[in-house]
């Protein structure tokens, strides 16, 4: 089955698009993808996965066309962030 693979980090965002056993988990379509070789500083057991924006476990199992996102850890407090006016033009 097919499934996507998703990262992003400031300045670069990564979508891959993998075949998977039926069987596979969360883990091993991570694993098959090769984005731990392209990312080597991705510690899945300090970061959080997900699919379809939903956390998910390394050993769930997933469906055809779901999308598997690797998440970074919040680097600053979103409440001391100003919020940008979508309106405000620059």
């Amino acid at each position: 089955m097919q499934i996507g693979i998703a990262y992003s980090e400031p300045g670069q965002q990564i979508w891959l698009n993998i075949e998977v056993p039926d069987t596979a988990t969360v883990q091993e379509a991570i694993d098959r993808s090769g984005i731990l070789k392209q990312f080597p500083h991705i510690d899945l057991s300090a970061q959080k996965v997900g699919v379809f924006g939903k956390l998910a476990k390394l050993d769930a199992a997933l469906r055809p066309g779901d999308r598997v996102e690797i998440y970074r850890g919040i680097i600053c407090d979103p409440a001391t962030v100003p919020r940008k006016d979508m309106d405000e033009d620059d």
